[in-house]
């Protein structure tokens, strides 16, 4: 059995009352004051999700473009350097691996946001 990694911002979580569950070999912060407290918060104000447990591919060079247009749902060619999209990322049948966000750094790096559950598959493709 692996070691449950942490979240760089747990002590904050911690302080601020979070109570933590496992998910996806991360200890993450699954409530503070209450579902229907929350959910109040963030429709009068803002929240905010703690994503660091999730995992970042960076596709770098000349091949990154085509090589992402052969694998996902969307694509990456419409996106202008600093805009991002929700996509999919595909096996070769077409059916869906997994759901990431994909940024256009320069249109030679793009930075792919996987989630924790599925990062180890997302990298055998």
């Amino acid at each position: 059995m692996s070691a449950i990694a942490s979240s760089p911002l747990a002590p904050c979580h911690k302080t601020l009352g979070a109570r933590m569950i496992p998910f996806a070999g991360w200890n993450l912060p699954v409530e503070y004051s209450g579902l229907l407290a929350e959910h109040k918060a963030t429709r009068q104000a803002a929240g905010l999700f703690d994503i660091s447990h999730m995992g970042q591919i960076h596709a770098l060079g000349k091949g990154a473009l085509p090589a992402l247009e052969s694998l996902l749902a969307n694509d990456p060619a419409k996106l202008r350097d600093g805009e991002g999209q929700y996509t999919f990322l595909l096996n070769r049948c077409g059916g869906v691996i997994d759901d990431l966000f994909l940024y256009r750094l320069n249109s030679e790096d793009f930075l792919l946001v996987v989630n924790a559950s599925r990062h180890a598959e997302d990298l055998q493709v």
